[in-house]
């Protein structure tokens, strides 16, 4: 006999991904337990059953588009010889994957926060967190770029790491109002201009 409350055949990746297309689409506050049951073909009781409630479902989800989605753009940086190359990858691969024709422009970590923080904290907690990691992985590469000698010595890595990530996220609100994948890519080849004067040691003349 089935376990009481989920549904004998459950496909638990269908079930996320049915999931995580509706997060993306509508963000956090306006999905309602409704919807995810009628999108992912669940009661609310067998959602509740195999995923512990909204909130845990979401954190699920997070989890799975990381894995999935974020593979193209963050997987293997190591395989770039210069922290500008892995970066400029970063970014060339952030605005193909904002701009995809089968799932929603931009990015579910970005755009799905929801507006009240107070109700919300574990959920924004675990957001925050994942925009943090952005900020880290990109201070790694930078901190790489310091021992290999393609960064000099001096660089404020934190700087630079932040600015990038905040391009990257910058990229996402701009997919979800409708910027094109040239316009994006136009961004990011912006951004890199400014690599020389990110690395560089020298101060600046007033």
């Amino acid at each position: 006999m089935a376990p009481r409350g989920r549904p004998r055949a459950f496909d638990r990746d269908d079930a996320l991904n049915k999931a995580l297309a509706l997060f993306w689409e509508r963000g956090y506050d306006n999905t309602s337990m409704a919807d995810l049951s009628a999108a992912m073909a669940l009661s609310p009781p067998s959602i509740y059953a195999a995923f512990g409630g909204k909130e845990m479902l979401f954190d699920e989800v997070i989890t799975h588009y990381a894995t999935h989605y974020g593979a193209s753009i963050w997987g293997n940086l190591d395989r770039f010889k210069l922290a500008r190359e892995a970066t400029q990858h970063v970014l060339i691969a952030s605005a193909n994957a904002f701009t995809r024709d089968d799932t929603p422009h931009g990015c579910l970590v970005v755009l799905a926060a929801p507006q009240a923080e107070s109700n919300h904290a574990t959920v924004n907690q675990t957001l925050r967190g994942h925009r943090r990691k952005v900020t880290e992985i990109l201070k790694n590469l930078y901190e790489a770029g310091l021992d290999r000698g393609d960064i000099p010595r001096g660089t404020n890595i934190d700087k630079m790491a932040n600015y990038y990530a905040t391009v990257q996220h910058g990229m996402s609100i701009q997919a979800r109002d409708g910027a094109t994948r040239d316009e994006l890519i136009a961004v990011a080849e912006a951004a890199m201009a400014t690599w020389p004067s990110l690395i560089s040691t020298s101060p600046v003349k007033a």
